[in-house]
């Protein structure tokens, strides 16, 4: 028939283009692998921000479609992350277990071809990157939900790394099981969390089911996997490692859950174009001091885009703020406001400079 012929043509086609692609793809991890050797003998870091940026903004202003802009940066990081494997592996510390959101941010970030090391506290993934167990760590620092993670915070205080990077993450909650039948399902398993958030949901669908909760949605999932009668609330990534049948997607209560991941490491990345800067301060015991602090980014017109304070833990009812502004360490202006700030705060700490994440992106 006619179309069959068709097709036959078509697919022969994306056949020859597929062996083009698959051609490229090792040409550019043997040119990877030549760019590795060149940085290890001048000891330059396998893993640099600015550059990743630079090649994907250009695929953005040549990219001719159909598919996204999105979709192509998507399809770009996995090859990046690929090739830069061959260059050196990359150890990632994270907030585990395996397909917990934490471990989501970092797929996104890095890509898939890094060795991801889950660990059961914050804590933990700062004390990796210090023993130099792992290069970099994630760990969530806030939520459009709950607010601030302080712990997060406080490890700033204690630990001398830097924050390189940052990943914002849309946090969706679905209903999953090994068992294709919703009206089987008779216990609920999730974070308490993950619970509170989709209770709504939870009781006026399934309100005889019992809900129990775990330490983590991923410690869901991973139950829900060996239960014909149970499910888990959890990651659509949760769905994926432990082989789930998704019942109902998108079950929480809030259509705007996102959560912010910071990205750590020991050395500032050069800048990109598109940064900001995170630095910890504190104040004199005096009328106005805040306001004197802050006042020479008013003076030098640099926006800072968050402040948040923190107890010291060395004396009671003393302070400390972290903040954020727009730009990198690196730009004069930057530099000479927050050297002033510096002069005159009993207490200042660079926590990093790092290329903004994308909006929700």
């Amino acid at each position: 028939m006619e179309y069959k012929e068709k097709l036959s043509t078509l697919r022969k086609k994306i056949d020859k283009i597929d062996q083009q692609i698959l051609e490229l793809i090792n040409l550019r991890a043997k040119v990877a692998q030549e760019v590795g050797e060149v940085k290890k003998k001048h000891n330059l870091p396998i893993f640099v921000p600015s550059r990743e940026k630079e090649i994907f903004d250009r695929l953005e202003r040549v990219n001719p479609g159909p598919l996204s802009n999105e979709v192509i940066k998507h399809i770009f990081k996995e090859i990046i992350s690929a090739c830069r494997s061959i260059e050196e592996t990359i150890k990632v510390a994270y907030l585990g277990p395996k397909a917990t959101f934490t471990h989501q941010a970092s797929l996104k970030y890095f890509g898939s071809s890094v060795e991801h090391i889950p660990v059961s506290t914050i804590k933990d993934v700062f004390d990796e990157i210090v023993r130099k167990k792992a290069d970099y760590g994630i760990v969530p620092v806030e939520n459009t939900i709950e607010g601030v993670v302080n712990y997060t915070l406080d490890m700033f205080l204690d630990y001398d790394l830097k924050i390189i990077g940052e990943v914002i993450l849309e946090i969706s909650l679905h209903l999953m099981s090994i068992n294709p039948d919703k009206s089987q399902i008779q216990k609920i398993y999730s974070h308490k969390f993950g619970i509170a958030e989709c209770r709504e949901w939870l009781l006026k669908n399934m309100p005889a089911a019992q809900l129990i909760e775990v330490e983590s949605t991923a410690k869901a999932a991973e139950i829900a996997k060996d239960d014909y009668e149970s499910a888990a609330i959890a990651s659509e990534s949760a769905s994926t490692v432990y082989g789930l049948n998704i019942l109902e997607k998108k079950i929480d209560r809030h259509l705007f859950n996102y959560t912010r991941f910071l990205v750590i490491g020991r050395e500032v990345p050069k800048p990109t174009g598109s940064d900001k800067t995170t630095f910890i301060f504190s104040v004199k015991n005096e009328v106005g001091a805040l306001y004197k602090a802050l006042e020479p980014f008013y003076k030098n017109d640099i926006n800072m885009t968050k402040i948040e304070s923190r107890p010291s833990k060395k004396e009671a009812w003393e302070y400390v703020f972290f903040a954020d502004i727009e730009g990198h360490i690196e730009e004069e202006k930057i530099r000479n406001t927050l050297e002033e700030l510096k002069q005159n705060s009993p207490f200042f700490k660079i926590l990093g400079s790092y290329q903004k994440a994308d909006f929700y992106g």
